[in-house]
């Protein structure tokens, strides 16, 4: 059965300063420490593009996994950024740039904060479908560049980053059942115009804090598990607040829920993946929940159980 082998990552060395940018916006320190949980905001070089991104983590990937970039069958990039306008696609792009063989597919899958979940199920339904060894799901979005500067509602919140998950057969975690849901009537919430990313944030906050926990339920009653079964559950890190909400609401203990922002920032689809790979290796964890939601509007959940 597929499933995730390894995850790297790659995060800009460059980064904003959190609370000297919220001083210019009519913010202060404890806005950001508790509210947003973001200390620091990467920030990709400006001759750099999204597929540079991508590149740097796919790299990691293959030498903390001693493979060669011949041994990829597949990419597939998750991405709202993409190179060039969107044409031709950059996973086409980072296939060139990698130097992959011919005969390695590269798509690209165009999702926000929910695209980690749904990415893992189409390259895994695909690899099924095709029958494929290896693949990689890339998620890569520098939010930096559609970013408005003087927008307190966004410029304080975003990160540049990406990651790499490996899927093989026969991985650490094996990919259990998913469940998806989709508000395109709420999609002026979070959307691009001219450019510049556009948010409001108190609605994109409602939405999560309603549907979240509403799929979650779904999701554990439609897989025979209760909260007690679960070992970790890896929200999308929206802020520090929406994910400190969602586990009230939840009734699940601070230690089951990880809030890793504070050098990063919100990465889009980046952020559960880069929890993700703290704890691939944590035998302690063995059955997870991943739900990631945001731009669409849309959310994504799924369970993950370690392979014996």
């Amino acid at each position: 059965m597929l499933g995730i082998k390894a995850i790297a990552h790659y995060v800009p060395e460059t980064k904003r300063d959190n609370l000297e940018q919220a001083k210019g916006l009519g913010r202060d320190a404890s806005f950001i420490k508790e509210k947003i949980g973001a200390r620091f905001l990467p920030v990709l070089a400006k001759e750099l593009q999204t597929s540079d991104l991508a590149v740097a983590a796919v790299r990691r990937l293959l030498r903390k996994c001693r493979l060669e970039v011949e041994d990829l069958d597949c990419l597939c990039l998750c991405t709202q950024t993409p190179d060039l306008e969107g044409l031709p696609h950059t996973s086409a792009i980072v296939h060139s740039k990698l130097a992959c063989a011919s005969r390695c597919a590269a798509f690209d899958v165009s999702l926000g904060c929910s695209g980690y979940v749904y990415g893992l199920n189409i390259l895994a339904g695909f690899m099924q479908k095709t029958d494929l060894n290896r693949g990689v799901l890339i998620t890569a979005d520098p939010y930096s560049r559609i970013v408005d500067p003087e927008d307190a509602n966004t410029a304080l919140l975003f990160g540049d980053a990406a990651t790499a998950t490996l899927i093989e057969k026969d991985g650490i975690f094996a990919l259990g059942a998913a469940t998806f849901a989709t508000d395109g009537g709420r999609m002026d919430v979070l959307h691009k115009k001219n450019g510049r990313l556009h948010m409001n944030g108190r609605q994109v906050f409602n939405f999560a804090a309603t549907e979240v926990p509403r799929q979650v339920a779904q999701l554990l009653s439609a897989s025979s598990l209760s909260k007690d079964e679960i070992d970790l559950f890896i929200f999308h890190q929206g802020s520090k607040f929406i994910v400190e909400t969602l586990a009230r609401k939840m009734r699940l203990p601070s230690e089951k829920v990880p809030i890793m922002l504070n050098n990063t920032g919100n990465t889009v689809s980046s952020s559960i993946p880069l929890i993700l790979e703290k704890y691939l290796n944590r035998e302690d964890c063995r059955t997870l929940l991943l739900s990631g939601f945001g731009v669409g509007l849309s959310v994504a959940s799924m369970i993950l159980w370690r392979n014996e």
